[in-house]
């Protein structure tokens, strides 16, 4: 099925509403259903975490449940791409919808929690091959003005997440309930796994045929878990050990991939002087910025005088403001929709400059006057990625050949799940660098809070003068 085939030109794409229309609705059902799984299980597990280790133990492993959970996703996303020959998209679905399951069910009875473990890193591998199959399938099933408003979609889904996860997380978080909260998406797995093959189209494999890049995945998982473990770990010199390896660990890939016949990512990725690369890098940036939200609610606990459950939700305005602004911008093309990714970049680093002064504040008594300017300030963070996001996404899948989208797709989620955990890691070294531990207390928090977003603007900064760059040749597709 080519997207000229599919509409000529459709009024209504001018809308996210347009990916709901009967002819859309099963695929745009099966696509985010797959996204669902993965965002919701996110925030649900890490509710129940710290319920899980008071019941089987198991604290010294504990940072592994997350870390290994990100690097198995990033292996389940280059699956997409690196499936053998005669496994269709259609299939990989099915067949990670029912992983997913099994993964749930391993980790519902683990006993102790290297189980646990297992049966996370197994929800990984599912997750990640069903995020990246979110992408893979945009250019079969929608016709190419809608690409921007499925990731519109997916980014609205995030933002419902950000709710809904920690509220089913706290829902089994007493006692031995959070078995519970695995099993509780086990039957929307199997249910997905049985509509796939009348919901989803089969299309055609029009990958490259090579072999399959096995120095170069081997380098980013080891530069995600151990990127991934230095932002759950708590000694400063550590931290920055880890980063600087996993750093090395991604240039080497980097190195790799320039000279190797066998890529992991699609033609020019690995080199800056190519649009695609530059893209992804964007990407990457913005990500990094965005994921230093996680201090928010402990800033807003310590030197706000906020309730956990209020910080929360406050720190959900990030997702609120990415899917607002998702909305928002998802119809814009041409150079408005590059207008929007510079736009986007500069509000998301100013937005984050800003919380150095209205978050860092000694405000015990919780005036509004106070939070208000720093609620804005998390909006905003979320409002600058969300405006450009969706329309990063659409150049990858207009830069690439299409023996190479399904490489271009699965490094989407790879590059958001490696800005993510480089994200946390530099937070982690700042935050604890500045004083959050050593003073500690308020005027610990104070310069924690202000350090951290300052140098946390940077690969904002980064993210404006690449994107600077982007303009219109890159919105040129080449075969």
């Amino acid at each position: 099925m080519s997207n000229i085939d599919q509409t000529a030109a459709i009024p209504e794409s001018s809308s996210v509403l347009a990916l709901f229309l009967p002819r859309h609705l099963p695929a745009t059902l099966m696509l985010a259903g797959g996204v669902a799984l993965y965002a919701v299980e996110s925030y649900i597990t890490a509710t129940i975490a710290p319920s899980i280790v008071r019941d089987i133990g198991g604290l010294a492993l504990f940072s592994w449940v997350t870390s290994l959970f990100v690097a198995a996703a990033v292996l389940g996303s280059i699956f997409v791409a690196m499936r053998p020959r005669g496994i269709t998209l259609r299939a990989v679905y099915v067949i990670a919808a029912l992983v997913f399951g099994v993964g749930s069910l391993i980790a519902a009875a683990a006993p102790s929690m290297p189980v646990v473990l297992i049966g996370r890193a197994i929800q990984g591998l599912s997750t990640g091959a069903l995020a990246a199959l979110g992408y893979a399938f945009i250019r079969f099933v929608y016709p190419e003005p809608l690409w921007p408003k499925a990731s519109t979609l997916y980014a609205a889904i995030w933002g419902v997440a950000t709710v809904v996860g920690p509220t089913l997380g706290g829902f089994f978080s007493s006692g031995g309930s959070w078995r519970y909260a695995f099993i509780v998406l086990v039957p929307l797995g199997l249910v997905m796994a049985v509509l796939a093959p009348r919901l989803l189209p089969e299309v055609e494999d029009d990958r490259e045929q090579v072999k399959t890049p096995v120095v170069q995945i081997g380098l980013l998982l080891a530069a995600v878990l151990m990127v991934s473990t230095a932002g759950t770990i708590e000694m400063t010199g550590a931290k920055i050990v880890l980063i600087a390896a996993s750093v090395a660990a991604v240039s080497a890939m980097l190195a790799v991939e320039r000279r190797s016949r066998n890529r992991l990512l699609p033609s020019g990725a690995a080199s800056l002087s190519t649009p695609i690369s530059r893209v992804y890098l964007t990407m990457f940036a913005v990500t990094v910025v965005l994921v230093s939200d996680v201090f928010i609610p402990y800033f807003l606990q310590v030197l706000h005088g906020v309730t956990p459950i209020i910080s929360g939700y406050l720190v959900a305005l990030v997702a609120l403001g990415w899917t607002f602004a998702a909305f928002l911008g998802g119809s814009l093309t041409g150079s408005r929709a590059h207008a929007a990714i510079v736009i986007g970049t500069l509000i998301e680093a100013a937005a984050t400059a800003s919380l150095a002064f209205f978050l860092a504040s000694d405000n015990p008594s919780a005036h509004m006057l106070v939070i208000v300017p720093a609620a804005i300030g998390m909006f905003m963070m979320g409002f600058g990625i969300g405006l450009g996001w969706g329309h990063l996404v659409a150049m990858v899948l207009t830069l690439v050949a299409d023996s190479e989208q399904d490489k271009a797709s699965s490094a989407i989620p790879t590059m958001s799940s490696l800005g993510g955990a480089f994200g946390a890691a530099f937070s982690g070294v700042i935050a604890n660098g500045a004083g959050l531990v050593d003073p500690g207390g308020i005027s610990g928090a104070l310069a924690a809070a202000r350090w951290l977003y300052l140098l946390m603007a940077l690969p904002g900064v980064l993210a404006v003068g690449i994107s600077l760059t982007l303009g219109r040749r890159a919105s040129s597709r080449t075969r």
